[in-house]
């Protein structure tokens, strides 16, 4: 069975999570799988695009590196990415090859779509001498921490996926934090708590604890500006890029402006078209630095969400800058149903209507998730070449 066909049999997503079924694969194959200097990024927003700013830094200064993200917008293949490019269809299913040739048939058939996925990366990456390793919705219990790390990467900690990780700050806070190793660099935080846990945990597991407001230097802060100001990221990118450019020096290569200097990810604040900005955040720290982005500009709020995402909290912050919302309709089974949407934004008075094209005189912000990203794109793609997309 090919990859595409093995995984779309897998379900992308599980009610109930077993925590020791990855642990028991790993254990399987390990003895198989390369062994690469990993930087684990753990986090709630900012890990994408804090990943492949270090990922490409790490391979302009002349290593060879990985870079696993997830999810993907239009393609599966831009999860893994090496050496500056997604990697090919053709190795991957080479990867895949080699990866049923060390698992038994029954533990690659119970893995989980991700579970599966972080193990056929870390057999593309062979060879690497760097792997930068994004965490999925966890810390310590996810799949990608079973890999021994060199560096562990905090980005911004909030409030997501409760049902796994906690209703409370300091219960997301311990289970992503707990995922710390050797040595881990904290970020910017919102909540104070955060950084009082990644403390005690520090301490508890004797990791080398860094705070990113105290190992960044001047020179960083400078650059990381002046790199902001040219590509024109947003504050959070920049606080992005600030993170990778103190990891790298944590790991001895000196943060120069040639390594750094690109807009990362695509996805994040992305203009895809002359009035049409795209992000795929989809929980309340992501719509609070969009809305600080957009800070006296108003919209038109290109919107769906999934069910579980606390979509009223994320409208109010958004509502000063939407003009109106126009909702877009999300094949996907998890999407929140359409008159709680509706009435979640009638509550707000913000106004709306069902997304149909965009038009040439509005300005449009697409926010929801990345399968809102990926349908509108596909939308967008199809309607550009009929003659009358625009109106």
């Amino acid at each position: 069975m090919n990859l595409d066909a093995f995984l779309t049999s897998k379900p992308l997503f599980y009610d109930v999570i077993d925590y020791d079924r990855f642990p028991r694969a790993y254990a399987k194959v390990r003895d198989g799988l390369p062994k690469p200097r990993i930087i684990h990024v753990v986090g709630t927003n900012g890990k994408g695009s804090t990943g492949r700013f270090l990922a490409t830094a790490l391979h302009r200064a002349g290593k060879r590196v990985g870079h696993y993200t997830s999810p993907h917008i239009l393609r599966f293949n831009e999860r893994i990415w090496i050496n500056g490019a997604d990697i090919s269809d053709e190795a991957l299913e080479e990867a895949h090859g080699k990866l049923m040739a060390l698992l038994p048939e029954e533990t690659a058939e119970a893995l989980s779509y991700f579970e599966y996925t972080t193990l056929l990366a870390m057999v593309v990456f062979e060879g690497c001498d760097y792997v930068v390793l994004e965490a999925g919705l966890g810390g310590e219990h996810d799949a990608t921490n079973v890999f021994d790390k060199t560096l562990s990467l905090f980005t911004p900690i909030d409030f997501d996926h409760a049902a796994f990780l906690g209703s409370t700050i300091e219960e997301v806070a311990g289970t992503k934090l707990r995922s710390m190793q050797s040595v881990a660099l904290l970020g910017k935080q919102k909540y104070p708590e955060v950084e009082q846990i990644a403390r005690a945990v520090a301490e508890e597991k004797g990791t080398i604890l860094y705070m990113l407001e105290e190992r960044t230097t001047p020179a960083i802060r400078e650059a990381a500006w002046r790199m902001a100001q040219k590509n024109g990221l947003s504050d959070y990118l920049r606080d992005n890029l600030l993170l990778a450019m103190t990891a790298c020096e944590l790991l001895g290569y000196e943060a120069r402006e040639e390594l750094f200097d690109q807009s990362a990810l695509f996805g994040r604040l992305s203009r895809v078209a002359p009035n049409v900005t795209l992000d795929v955040g989809h929980n309340p720290l992501a719509a609070r630095e969009i809305a600080r982005t957009y800070e006296g500009k108003k919209v038109t709020l290109v919107y769906n969400t999934y069910r579980d995402k606390d979509y009223r909290e994320i409208l109010g912050i958004l509502k000063p800058l939407i003009d109106h919302v126009e909702i877009i309709d999300v094949p996907e089974g998890r999407i929140a149903d359409r008159g709680d949407l509706e009435a979640a934004l009638a509550e707000l008075s913000i106004p709306y209507e069902p997304f149909e094209r965009v038009q040439e005189k509005k300005e449009y912000l697409v926010f929801g998730s990345f399968s809102v990203a990926e349908t509108f794109i596909k939308l967008y793609t199809r309607l550009e070449q009929s003659p009358n997309a625009l109106r």
